[in-house]
């Protein structure tokens, strides 16, 4: 079978860390590599946003597809709507002209859904969608977040046309049939993998020396895209409360696009004592986060909002316990007083206090580690790309039963430019 992988707004070849880079990207990037190596062959397909190769290979039989919609830069993903019918388009000419066609295509995120769900419609396939974030919930997660009214009614029209939607967790599940209307027998429920061979524990004292951190003095991490939903004001506050001072918290993502956020947190670590303490490393490659990880005593992640909150499961993966909020998938990966704590309020005391138990007791940190190293095992490729593999073939089956289609080589082009109007409406 061809998949038909699309990820519009983003490619997951993208240095991670951006404001539009982070779980997702990974997500695409590995679950393609791991169907590939299952026999699947897979185009990634991406919109073009510089001087970069059409096509590109990138594992065996897995591409990305470069396709020409707006300007060939970086743009805002806001405005990136704007583009979607040509992204559709130029994706269907593309598809077209491939001597076999796809038999499924797996969009990521709600702008992908749009112009997914039209080539899927266009070539009679059938359309798997996994929205990563939706913005019903993060506007629901904290009160300042302001999803545009666009996408909720995008993100709507595609639960409702979709084949199937794949969600990480239980928690999304719930979100989707409870503010979206989802069929429940329409989502499905596939974890986020992990490549256990690349996180693992490395030795704490290498991995300081490595990153120029003191070799006894405690380390407290955050990892992912600088927003304002990732709580990271949040972390630095509860850091301020520790009683320890000889600490360093190490800060890891952003790109120039979140200078002013960078600003604010700098500005309010100034002005709660432990400016010294904190240290930007902005973003750092998917290939050096072990020694993050590694290198950390305790990782934090104080988000709003996860849908399934890969940070934690690598951070778990190199044995380094976790405290984190009681959100979405972070309910579901991280086992509260096994592998680490789950906050329920999203304020600084609780996370303080759960902080000063875990560097307080280095036994405890130990065991938390052990277990949280032996939860992850259920998160390996192999075993996630197996069941999405498996989930195409049963979704596949279902479309094709009795269909006797012969594919998008048969559809008109006055037939997919119909399918384009329909789906703007």
């Amino acid at each position: 079978m061809r998949i038909a992988m699309v990820s519009a707004h983003t490619s997951p070849l993208a240095p991670l860390g951006g404001r539009e880079t982070g779980g997702m990207n990974v997500y695409v990037l590995e679950l393609s590599r791991e169907l590939g190596r299952i026999g699947f062959e897979v185009d990634i397909f991406t919109r073009l946003d510089g001087v970069l190769p059409a096509i590109e290979d990138v594992a065996p039989n897995v591409r990305l597809v470069r396709i020409e919609a707006g300007p060939a830069a970086l743009i805002e993903k806001e405005t990136i709507v704007d583009h979607l019918p040509e992204f559709a388009t130029n994706m269907r000419r593309f598809a077209a002209a491939q001597p076999v066609p796809y038999g499924v295509v797996h969009s990521h995120y709600w702008q992908s859904g749009w112009a997914g769900g039209i080539l899927a419609r266009a070539s009679d396939v059938p359309h798997v969608v996994m929205f990563h974030t939706l913005g019903e919930v993060k506007n629901r997660a904290r009160i300042s977040e302001h999803e545009p009214v666009q996408r909720i009614h995008h993100e709507r029209n595609v639960v409702r046309r979709a084949d199937a939607i794949v969600t990480a967790s239980d928690h999304e599940r719930v979100f989707l049939e409870r503010y979206y209307g989802a069929d429940p027998g329409q989502v499905h429920t596939i974890p986020c993998g992990i490549d256990l061979d690349l996180f693992y524990p490395r030795d704490r004292t290498m991995a300081r020396e490595q990153l120029g951190l003191d070799p006894a003095a405690p380390v407290l991490l955050w990892v992912g895209r600088l927003e304002k939903l990732k709580g990271v004001d949040i972390l630095v506050s509860a850091a301020a409360q520790l009683a320890e001072r000889d600490f360093t918290l190490l800060i890891v993502g952003g790109d120039d696009r979140a200078h002013a956020l960078r600003g604010e947190l700098e500005a309010q670590a100034a002005a709660e004592g432990v400016a010294a303490n904190v240290r930007f490393d902005g973003a750092v490659s998917h290939d050096s986060l072990p020694l993050y990880y590694s290198a950390a005593d305790v990782v934090v992640v104080p988000s709003y909002y996860e849908s399934f909150g890969l940070v934690a499961v690598e951070a778990m993966a190199c044995g380094t316990p976790v405290v984190a909020s009681r959100v979405g998938g972070l309910q579901s990966t991280v086992a509260d007083g096994v592998t680490g704590y789950l906050i329920p309020w999203r304020c600084p005391e609780p996370f303080s206090e759960k902080l000063e138990v875990l560097l307080n007791n280095p036994e405890l940190r130990a065991n938390f580690g052990i277990a949280a190293r032996r939860s992850v095992e259920r998160y390996r490729w192999s075993r996630i790309g197996s069941e999405m593999a498996a989930f195409y073939s049963h979704v596949y089956a279902d479309h094709w039963h009795g269909s006797g289609n012969e594919g998008i080589a048969g559809i008109s082009r006055e037939a997919f430019e119909a399918a384009v109007v329909a789906a703007a409406r």
